[in-house]
């Protein structure tokens, strides 16, 4: 279906002087301009298929609304670069509200199951950064989303890094901002440990992820800091090389969301090395996630201008209660201060061993592999090379657990499961898929 927008005068105006200053990856964490440290509190927003950041007079009415919630970031999946993003992008500044922006688009997502990273995804990820780079609200790019998340996928980690290596690179030769280059990992007990060590190890900051996030769903109210296994997801935390944050978290069942995983997340241990989180989603839809409407469901034949899959997606952004209110009344409690950059060490973070494969296991990549170049071979890009390597009996155990992935909004899990879904899936269908459902396996 092709989406269409209204027509504004966005095409015509100038940049104005923009009201935020440009966000930092510093170490392990993001610093504002005056040193302040910066955490996330945002949303993903995702109206349509394409580019939700087209119509300015949409952006203005979703981004207002956000403001009243205590949103200071979205997370965009699929943009289209050849598009005119000042109007939104002027709505968003105005509001207070940073842009975390997906680079693939439909058809360049890096597959697991054919593993490279070829000259087309190179330009098309590059032609995104050229259209956004200019933005001070920009907070940064994502190479992947869940590229990695069921077992034999993991020999597409070296193409990630290659990804995250070249747009970096791309970035550098361009005198571009140092907008952060970064990776949004499903949260898989026998991958998401190794996987974020791997981005960030070899000793070569050129290579690695400026910033490591996490789709997970594995805090379902009411729970706690032990049974939703957030406890070792901050052990993994500790000290990380880069800033590490939720980049979609909002687990809806039993319902209705009562956000104490804010609380987790803002406060001791968990703020002094997580950068905050993105709730999933903005949206009402098919999956119950949404924080708003644009009014009631219709019937899903009804396809029109703006209604699909039952939903409309464009008007007077609604609350959906009471989980709206709950988030407001948590992100309004919880305001961290963190650390002045003048007075943070990044010489202590914590850069890990590239970690070794072991035999059956998930994780096939054997320590500090040669990362490939553009349309490089996949029996060239996984030859090893010497490199430190990870002793797993290091690492501190899990009790989240991976499975298969299931789509429906009636999906449930238990509290110590692991959940994330595809977000392609999302954007494709417009009908996010579900939970994971699984018990825990232990490293």
């Amino acid at each position: 279906m092709r989406w269409s927008t209204l027509g504004f005068a966005a095409s015509c105006m100038t940049r104005t002087a923009s009201a935020l200053d440009p966000v930092e990856a510093y170490g392990g964490k993001f610093f504002n301009k005056d040193g302040s440290q910066f955490f996330i509190k945002g949303v993903a927003y995702q109206l349509v298929p394409d580019d939700p950041l087209l119509d300015a007079d949409q952006c203005k009415r979703d981004f207002s609304l956000m403001k009243e919630l205590g949103v200071n970031t979205i997370r965009v999946y699929h943009v289209d670069a050849n598009g005119q993003h000042d109007g939104c992008m002027k709505e968003m500044d105005n509001a207070g509200i940073y842009l975390l922006v997906d680079m693939d688009t439909f058809g360049t997502y890096i597959e697991a199951s054919t593993l490279y990273w070829n000259s087309t995804q190179y330009d098309r990820y590059s032609k995104v950064m050229d259209a956004f780079h200019n933005y001070n609200n920009v907070l940064g790019f994502f190479v992947g989303n869940e590229n990695i998340a069921k077992q034999g996928d993991s020999p597409a980690a070296p193409f990630l890094k290659a990804a995250a290596r070249d747009l970096k690179a791309y970035r550098d030769k361009r005198g571009y901002r140092k907008i952060p280059v970064g990776y949004s990992a499903a949260d898989i007990v026998q991958l998401r440990p190794m996987l974020q060590d791997y981005l960030t190890c070899g000793g070569n900051s050129s290579e690695i992820v400026d910033f490591f996030a996490l789709n997970s769903y594995s805090w379902c109210d009411p729970s706690t800091f032990e049974k939703s296994s957030y406890n070792m997801l901050q052990e993994y935390a500790k000290d990380f090389p880069v800033p590490i944050f939720f980049s979609e978290t909002g687990c809806n069942v039993p319902g209705p969301r009562l956000w104490d995983d804010q609380d987790a997340i803002f406060t001791q241990p968990m703020v002094n090395d997580w950068s905050g989180a993105i709730v999933y989603e903005w949206i009402q839809e098919e999956n119950h996630y949404g924080l708003i409407s644009y009014g009631p469901k219709v019937d899903p034949s009804q396809q029109g201008e703006h209604v699909a899959d039952g939903f409309t997606r464009k008007g007077t952004p609604t609350p959906v209660n009471p989980d709206f209110g709950n988030l407001k009344n948590k992100w309004s409690s919880n305001r961290p201060t963190g650390v002045s950059k003048k007075d943070y060490d990044a010489k202590k973070v914590s850069t890990r061993p590239c970690p070794t494969s072991t035999i059956g296991g998930w994780w096939q990549v054997n320590g500090n592999v040669k990362i490939p170049a553009v349309d490089e071979t996949v029996t060239a890009a996984l030859s090893t090379k010497a490199s430190a390597t990870a002793d797993a009996s290091t690492k501190p155990s899990d009790s989240t657990g991976g499975g298969a992935q299931k789509t429906g909004s009636s999906d449930k899990k238990g509290d110590d499961s692991s959940a994330s879904r595809d977000r392609r899936i999302t954007a494709i269908g417009l009908s996010a898929a579900g939970v994971v459902l699984g018990f825990a396996l232990f490293l």
